[in-house]
């Protein structure tokens, strides 16, 4: 199935990302679902004001436990507090 047509404008979804500057280091991000601003028939993530194309290369999850979930199946389980840096 289309990602794009998984999810719908305005929706509000977990997405388990890399820090840029330290790629050992990843967490938990709420992130909107929005109409691509230069791709009219595409969806992307709005996240830390940037938008990311909505591609299977992310992981994106409907709910926190879900990606929370596998966040510790893929990471192990997290210290307190490592989820929202």
């Amino acid at each position: 199935m289309d990602r794009n047509q998984m999810f719908i404008p305005g929706e509000v979804v977990y997405i388990i990302i890399r820090n840029p500057h330290a790629q050992d280091v990843a967490n938990v991000q709420q992130a909107a679902v929005v109409q691509h601003p230069e791709r009219p028939n595409e969806l992307a993530l709005f996240l830390h004001e940037t938008y990311y194309p909505l591609t299977d290369e992310l992981a994106v999850f409907k709910s926190e436990n879900e990606a929370e979930a596998a966040y510790y199946q893929a990471f192990g389980s997290p210290e307190e507090g490592e989820f929202y840096g």
